[in-house]
This record gives structure tokens, C-alpha cells and sequence, in this order.
């Protein structure tokens, strides 16, 4: 038998009486505290993911700046025969579409010393000319300068090894390679001590602590090397084109050539952060899922205590369907609401996340977020705005969910029973 004819579905009548189910009333303290807990669940739980999830996000794209603002997109390396036509390989494969620019370069591992420690260093050397083609260095010179790199004898190097070393501008590094001088006795290790001309800061821990950059012809002679070059660096103007554009780059180099691709340097790592992103995303969602489940609650205390109030409306002609509506506009707008303030607080959170690590990190007397242990110096976040709408898309679903099994049992409520044990 059909439901007599009531008011619009959503009507003003409805959200008024869910309204004032949602306010506190004397008596209905429990009810008020888990409405509360549900809200505040749902806020924390999508702010955290909001946050989490552009942190690594951040993560993710700083690295991949940081590792091939140094080392390039691809690097060509000779095969069979010493790569003496640098010259000539990196201009034909600087002209190929999506190239950026090919940088031969000169590479090496020595040991490095100050006026007061050793360390291991990795000597990268490039050619003045090429410098300007890569910003990650240019752009972060904290002290000197690499006007003249060429013709100034000196080297440049990290912030964090010069700090290690006990350098600054003027001071001499001395560098030991065992691929040294040949003579009767065999190869000699070579000693040289280099003027420090430049300190640069690239962000990344790991490239400011060991990287040490030499003029290109300098290096040649150090590392006894003639008129070879290690390899070429190649930048390309999208970082995922490097599939597309590895066979014109081997037809472009004119000879035989091994490219290994920033994915094969790198595939595991990033494997790595793919996984946990993906981990971290599902076990954060269970913190909206635990708040919908407290919305369960509230709503099947909340139809329990107002059974005489459903008893009655209904006597009044409020058909089934508009009870269902009020409760599911009670517990929908405490997911709406705590859908919206999350957002907002995990969009806050995101803008000022560094600020926060450092407010936290002089709280505790720690250092959160450990360079030496996540190579940046600072925490990255970068908002993605496709997952916030997934974000709030499973918030909204999972709190509306929640709302249909104790609006249904409001529904379903016989006044008749009701009203008799009053």
C-alpha cells in the first residue's frame, strides 16, 4: 500500500528537525559526545591523509628534481672505443627534438681532505660553457663564484663537505686518486691540493656532502684520462619522454653507445616510495572508516532516544521515507562538515608543514626529518588536487553509508510500539 502524500523529499521541515537533533539537548550527553568524536574522527582522519599524502607527493617530486638536476635524464656511455668525439656526439644529440642539452662530463672518486678530516668524494668535472644548462648547480652557489671555472685552478664544492672538511672560500682541498701518473713501477696514486673558488647548496644531502666539480680539462689530466670524457649527460624537456626518445638518441650518437635512463638508475627507490604512498593511503583511510562507524553509533542511540518523537510524527502523517531523510541529513552533515573542515586543516597543514617540523623538531629537541637520512634539508609537500577529490569522495561515501542503516531503523520504527511503553 502506498505511503500517503507528504512534504517534498528535503524539505525545510526536514532539516529543521535534523538540526535540532544535531544540537545538544539536557540528557542527550552521550549522543552530543560521540556526534562530536565522529566529527573531530572525520577531520583529523582526511586532514592526515590530505597531509601525508602530498608530503610524500613532495617527496617524490623533489627527489626526482634534485637526482636529475645533477645527473641528467639519460647518460650515454662509450662502448668498445674510448669517447673521444664527445664533442661532436654531444651537438648531434643536442639537436634531437625533446633534448634539452647534452653535457660531456669527466668522472671520478677520490679521497678528499681538509684542514681537519677525510672523506670519500665523487669529482664530476663539465665544461664552463655548459654550466648555465645546469641550474641545480648554478642557481645554488651560496659562496664565490663560477665566473672564470675554466681558468681559476680551483674546484667547487657542497655546502655540508665543506662544513665537514672545515673549507671556506679560499681554502685548498686536497684530493688523492689511484688512477694517478703511469711509470716503471706501475699506476701512482696522484695528490693534488685545489683552492675551493665556489660552495654551492643543491638541497639534497647526499650530492652537498660528496660532489666535488673540477674544470672539464683539469680533470682530464688528473684522472690521466687524455682527451676521453666519461660520458654525456643528456636533459631532456620531460623527464617521462625518455622511453619515446632513446632510439633517436642512439641513432643521433653516430656510434656505439650504452643510455641508462634516471627509471633504471632509480627503480627501486622510487618502487619503494610507490609502495609505501599506496600503504600509507590505505591505513590512514581506516581513521575515516573508524569515524563513519561513530557516526553508526551516535545515530542508533540518537533513533533510540527519540522513538517517542518518531512515534509521534508519524501519527501525524510524516511518512517513512521523510523519518529516513531527517536521520540522514543528522549523520550526512556531520560527515559534510567534518569532510569540509578537514580539507581545510589539511590544506593549512600542507602550506606551512615546514614551519610546523621546526616548531616540533625545537619542541623536542630533535631533529625531525633527518637530511642525512631522507637526502632533502627541507620537508616538501605538494597538494595533488585529483587525490584530494578522491579523498573527500571516500569521506563523503563512507559517512553516507554509515547514515543508511540507522535512518533505515528509525524508518522502520512502529509507532504503535513505541508510544505503548512510554
Amino acid at each position: 500500500m502506498a505511503e500517503p502524500n507528504g512534504t517534498r523529499p528535503f524539505s525545510a521541515f526536514e532539516w529543521m528537525l535534523a538540526g535540532r537533533y544535531l544540537r545538544a539537548r539536557r540528557g542527550q550527553a552521550a549522543v552530543s559526545v560521540i556526534a562530536a568524536l565522529s566529527f573531530l574522527g572525520i577531520v583529523i582522519g582526511v586532514a592526515t591523509l590530505i597531509t601525508v599524502m602530498s608530503v610524500l607527493n613532495g617527496f617524490r617530486a623533489e627527489l626526482i628534481v634534485k637526482i636529475l638536476g645533477i645527473n641528467g635524464h639519460i647518460i650515454l656511455n662509450p662502448i668498445d672505443t674510448p669517447l673521444t668525439d664527445f664533442a661532436d656526439v654531444a651537438t648531434r644529440v643536442s639537436m634531437v627534438k625533446g633534448v634539452k642539452s647534452a653535457i660531456p662530463f669527466v668522472e671520478g672518486q677520490v679521497l678528499a681532505s681538509g684542514s681537519n678530516a677525510s672523506t670519500g668524494a665523487l669529482v664530476r668535472a663539465v665544461r664552463a660553457d655548459d654550466l648555465p644548462s645546469i641550474p641545480s648547480l648554478s642557481k645554488n652557489i651560496r659562496q664565490g663564484t663560477l665566473d672564470g671555472f675554466d681558468t681559476a685552478g680551483g674546484v667547487a664544492i657542497g655546502t655540508r663537505l665543506a662544513t665537514q672538511l672545515g673549507l671556506t672560500i679560499g681554502d685548498k682541498i686536497t684530493l688523492l686518486s689511484p688512477r694517478g701518473a703511469i711509470t716503471p713501477m706501475g699506476v701512482t696514486p696522484r695528490v693534488k691540493a685545489y683552492p675551493v673558488v665556489a660552495i654551492f647548496e643543491i638541497g639534497m644531502s647526499e650530492y652537498d656532502s660528496s660532489f666535488v666539480f673540477m674544470p672539464f680539462t683539469e680533470a682530464q689530466a688528473y684522472f690521466n684520462v687524455d682527451d676521453r670524457a666519461s660520458g654525456i649527460e643528456i636533459y631532456l624537456d620531460d623527464a617521462e619522454m625518455t622511453g619515446a626518445l632513446r632510439p633517436e638518441i642512439e641513432t643521433a650518437a653516430g656510434r656505439q653507445v650504452f643510455l641508462t635512463d634516471w627509471r633504471q638508475r632509480s627503480m627501486t627507490f622510487f618502487s619503494a616510495l610507490e609502495v609505501e604512498r599506496t600503504m600509507m593511503f590505505m591505513i590512514l583511510t581506516m581513521i575515516v572508516l573508524v569515524a563513519a562507524l561513530n557516526i553508526i553509533s551516535g545515530l542508533t542511540m540518537l533513533v533510540k532516544d527519540k522513538g517517542h518523537d518518531i512515534a509521534i510524527l508519524r501519527t501525524m502523517g510524516a511518512t517513512r521515507g521523510a523519518i529516513l531523510r531527517v536521520f540522514f541529513i543528522t549523520g550526512a552533515t556531520i560527515g559534510t562538515l567534518g569532510t569540509l573542515f578537514g580539507v581545510l586543516l589539511g590544506m593549512l597543514i600542507c602550506a606551512y608543514v615546514e614551519p610546523i617540523r621546526q616548531f616540533f623538531s625545537w619542541l623536542t629537541r630533535t631533529e625531525l626529518f633527518s637530511p642525512e637520512l631522507y637526502f632533502l634539508s627541507q620537508l616538501p609537500a605538494k597538494v595533488n588536487p585529483g587525490e584530494v577529490v578522491v579523498i573527500v569522495a571516500i569521506s563523503l561515501v563512507l559517512s553516507y553509508l554509515a547514515t543508511i542503516f540507522p535512518a533505515w531503523r528509525a524508518a522502520r520504527l512502529d509507532p504503535v510500539e513505541a508510544l505503548r511503553y512510554e
